[in-house]
């Protein structure tokens, strides 16, 4: 990684077709190569918590590791996707390079250990409900390369809010510190049976979470994120994370010279 300046982590919240993938892929490798940052190819295979049984899931492993594969090879670019019981670890370790544990999962010993004994990194989310110092715990269950991301935390029925001073407590854990910036802005289960949010206030929340110094930014992207079949209210239009994005590494060369 490109110690100079944030890396990202950005696609769509679930693999919807190959084409929209390779379609997204495609464009963070050019963004990649222009602005000379590291940038992850994230997309799920299985979105095992949705808020009802009639939400999109995904092609599921088999599919969706098929397409992760081609993204990899055609795009060239790192490829993260999430995990959710051990049994999965090995085979999706062949393909991606971070293995994402979901939020509500970041406390399940046998997960966390099995991740990290794949050799990949792991980038563990924080529980919306997890103290930051708390999350040392789940790096030393990991006993590997960690990455920790912020995703907010809840604060009453269908809330989130972040805590900007939570993030820096992370920091002081010694591992890369990530901020989701589009998960943030979610309303959990507030849209009438699925997550609802506001994709207006990621950018912000994201300026904020530079300027604190994290690590790398998450955020999902789509081509055209109204009609995304999941996370629609609070993904980023790919041509708007495209605009913004040298402002995020303009942002956070200037922060750094104020050390």
């Amino acid at each position: 990684m490109n110690k100079s300046s944030p890396f990202f982590i950005a696609g769509p919240c679930v693999i919807e077709s190959e084409e929209i993938c390779l379609r997204v892929a495609h464009r963070l490798a050019e963004l990649a190569e222009e602005h000379s940052v590291d940038i992850i190819f994230k997309a799920s295979y299985d979105k095992a918590n949705r808020t009802s049984s009639e939400s999109f899931r995904g092609p599921g492993r088999e599919k969706g590791l098929t397409v992760l594969s081609k993204v990899k090879r055609e795009a060239g670019l790192k490829i993260l996707t999430d995990i959710h019981e051990t049994e999965e670890v090995e085979e999706v370790a062949q393909v991606a390079d971070i293995l994402q544990i979901p939020a509500f999962l970041c406390r399940q010993t046998s997960l966390l250990a099995a991740a990290g004994a794949s050799g990949r990194i792991v980038n563990v989310k924080k529980g919306q409900f997890m103290a930051p110092l708390d999350m040392r715990h789940a790096i030393e269950k990991v006993g590997g390369a960690s990455w920790i991301t912020e995703r907010g935390t809840f604060f009453g029925y269908n809330r989130l809010v972040v805590d900007y001073a939570g993030i820096l407590a992370l920091k002081d854990l010694g591992v890369p510190v990530v901020f989701d910036a589009t998960h943030s802005v979610q309303l959990p289960g507030g849209g009438q049976g699925k997550s609802s949010g506001n994709r207006d206030l990621a950018v912000p929340l994201a300026r904020a979470a530079v300027s604190v110094g994290v690590d790398g930014l998450f955020f999902e992207v789509h081509p055209a994120p109204d009609q995304a079949l999941c996370d629609a209210d609070n993904s980023l239009a790919l041509d708007v994370f495209a605009e913004e994005l040298p402002r995020f590494l303009q942002l956070h060369s200037l922060t750094r010279t104020w050390k």
